[in-house]
């Protein structure tokens, strides 16, 4: 049984595509079978591994929406072991035409669930906001993970959306639990780069990550062509972080399923 994961912060601009396209490719790199949903209109998880978004014929919103198998939709990447099930500008009416649907809650799960035993790791990368198909993801997932920047208002929204996943326990997904919180774009000379690292450390230390991604040019320049960081440029820091980051993922998620066996 595959578990699936959502990148989300209804904040943008603190990695959330660059975390799931790069956590993605190191997983797969790892001998681990994974697919990248794109959850965001914006399509750039798709572009980003490498499809163009004006080439896709059937996407997230068709399978939704529409209820095409989502087989017709999954498409093969350049990493062997790493799939995406890719977006399309159309998503953005989708929260519209769902508002009256029933279960609408509900759609990502059931298009999820027939594929999550193929996959060891499915990765969801959600749009900058806490709409419903964000809501969509986060009832269709096993965990959540939160990319936090490393600046002056990395914890404005956090309580927010720590909130809303306290809601969704509470109702939609009881067993949705932390994968959590990874601290992004650091740099390591600055004082606030530190300072946002021990405020994070102080109040969230039981669910951040040992792993920290810094700031390289390295990450910023992979999605111009098309692929990850670690096709792009295996030895930079930034790939070398996602790859730790995946290792760390690994394990923990591997010690669980021990503890789980053991109990059983």
């Amino acid at each position: 049984m595959g578990k699936i994961i959502s990148i989300a912060n209804q904040k943008g601009g603190v990695g959330k595509t660059t975390s799931a396209i790069n956590l993605a490719a190191s997983l797969a790199v790892l001998e681990k079978t994974t697919l990248v949903v794109d959850a965001d209109p914006q399509a750039n998880a798709t572009s980003g591994v490498g499809i163009n978004p004006k080439d896709v014929e059937i996407s997230i919103y068709e399978c939704m929406i529409d209820e095409v198998d989502i087989d017709e939709a999954i498409v093969k990447t350049d990493i062997k072991m790493l799939d995406i099930l890719p977006s399309h500008i159309d998503l953005v009416g989708a929260e519209i035409e769902m508002v009256d649907l029933e279960n609408r809650e509900r759609k990502m799960k059931a298009v999820l669930s027939k594929i999550k035993d193929r996959y060891d790791y499915i990765i969801i990368d959600c749009s900058p906001s806490l709409g419903l198909i964000t809501l969509n993801a986060l009832t269709a997932s096993d965990s959540v993970l939160i990319p936090v920047q490393c600046e002056y208002f990395a914890l404005e929204g956090l309580g927010k959306l720590l909130n809303t996943i306290r809601l969704i326990q509470g109702g939609l997904n009881p067993d949705l639990s932390y994968e959590g919180i990874l601290l992004t774009m650091y740099d390591g000379r600055t004082r606030l780069s530190n300072q946002v690292y021990e405020d994070i450390k102080k109040h969230f230390s039981p669910i951040m990550f040992e792993t920290v991604i810094p700031r390289n040019i390295k990450l910023s320049e992979a999605p111009s062509f098309g692929e990850p960081a670690i096709s792009h440029d295996a030895e930079s820091k930034g790939a070398i972080s996602y790859l730790n980051l995946a290792k760390e993922i690994i394990t923990k998620n591997d010690a669980k399923a021990q503890e789980a066996s053991a109990e059983s």
